[in-house]
């Protein structure tokens, strides 16, 4: 019986002094939280010295998303320490398996954009089981955002009139390790991303919200998990008149009422003219001259402006925004204003849009 223990101990020893490389979960949170992004570390350890790079294979994970698969590294002596960021989606998660191996030059293939990820076949492969992680699942109120994050910051914002019932408000947020795609609000109107630079470490968006008009301030939360608790922003109401957005059913002018205003106009004036020829008072033809500049300012028809075939409409002014019609053909449309590197226009279906400078027709 001894010599069947000692025989067996001598064959672990054998197997263990042919193990290239040894791997352990160096770093693994005490809790997450539901849609937290956090790191992971691995510690590794080559019992050779000629190889090109530690490659990761990783399986078996549940309730995460591996969001980099190149690592952030970090050597200490004879140990590499090996950061890799993941995101929680599930109440219930487990850190993936592990397998790491040895890659030495020859095993690099330049077709494979996932080199991080390759094995050797020189050299035996070690792996390690991943942990069932402590998920927090948060009770927040109903404004919130669903953003999850080190630090959250409005950076600008703007409020604009959408419809008789609503105003819209376009904001630019920057966060810090968070998962800012996740944005949304319950109880608003309308909502969308119009642009968005995502990292996870540092990340930034452009959002809009349509809201009801009787709202003063727009108040939302989002979890700081610095602090450990839900932190408030909160966006003052403040209409601006020079409006940069869209409005989806704005009416067109109506011109009926347009012709009345100068068919009124029109008659003042010429009561005004009699009256002054009438009475010879010619000095006060000088105050003829507001109400027929107003006249002709209403006579002047509304500017028209051709766009290109596959041209897109947008929602809003800004690049990689919401397209909501591509232009089927040529055709002229009527221009409503403009702001840097788009024009305002209006579509036959009664839509305000937004067009690039670059698609308007030169002719």
């Amino acid at each position: 019986m001894i010599k069947l223990f000692l025989l067996f101990f001598l064959f672990l020893t054998v197997l263990d002094a042919q193990k290239v490389i040894y791997l352990s979960y160096h770093n693994v949170p005490q809790r997450v939280v539901k849609g937290e992004i956090f790191p992971i570390t691995l510690k590794a350890l080559s019992t050779i010295k000629k190889f090109q790079d530690i490659g990761y294979k990783f399986s078996n994970v549940s309730g995460l998303k591996i969001l980099t698969e190149t690592p952030q590294r970090v050597k200490k002596g004879k140990y590499f320490y090996d950061t890799f960021y993941l995101l929680s989606t599930q109440r219930w998660a487990k850190l993936p398996d592990v397998t790491a191996s040895l890659i030495t030059s020859q095993d690099y293939d330049s077709t494979d954009v996932n080199t991080s990820l390759i094995t050797s076949q020189d050299y035996d492969s070690t792996y390690i089981l991943g942990e069932k992680l402590n998920i927090i699942t948060l009770n927040p109120k109903k404004n919130f955002s669903k953003i999850i994050a080190n630090n959250f910051e409005l950076v600008e914002y703007k409020t604009t009139t959408f419809d008789n019932k609503h105003n819209i408000i376009v904001f630019v947020a920057s966060a810090q390790n968070s998962n800012i795609q996740a944005m949304y609000f319950e109880n608003v109107f309308k909502q969308g991303t119009e642009s968005v630079y995502e990292s996870y470490l540092n990340s930034k968006i452009t959002y809009f919200l349509v809201i009801d008009k009787t709202i003063e301030n727009f108040s939302f939360s989002y979890f700081n998990l610095l602090k450990n608790k839900f932190s408030t922003i909160t966006i003052p109401i403040i209409v601006e008149e020079d409006s940069v957005t869209t409005q989806s059913d704005l009416k067109p002018k109506d011109q009926s009422k347009e012709r009345l205003k100068m068919q009124i106009t029109g008659v003042a004036v010429l009561i005004a003219l009699v009256f002054i020829l009438w009475r010879r008072k010619y000095i006060y033809l000088i105050l003829l001259i507001v109400p027929l500049v107003y006249i002709a300012y209403l006579a002047v028809p509304e500017q028209e402006i051709c766009i290109k075939k596959g041209s897109q409409i947008l929602l809003l002014p800004v690049n990689n925004g919401t397209i909501f019609e591509i232009a089927s053909s040529k055709y002229t449309l009527l221009k409503e204003g403009q702001v840097d590197g788009f024009v305002k226009v209006k579509l036959k279906n009664k839509k305000i849009g937004w067009v690039r400078n670059e698609d308007i027709c030169s002719y």
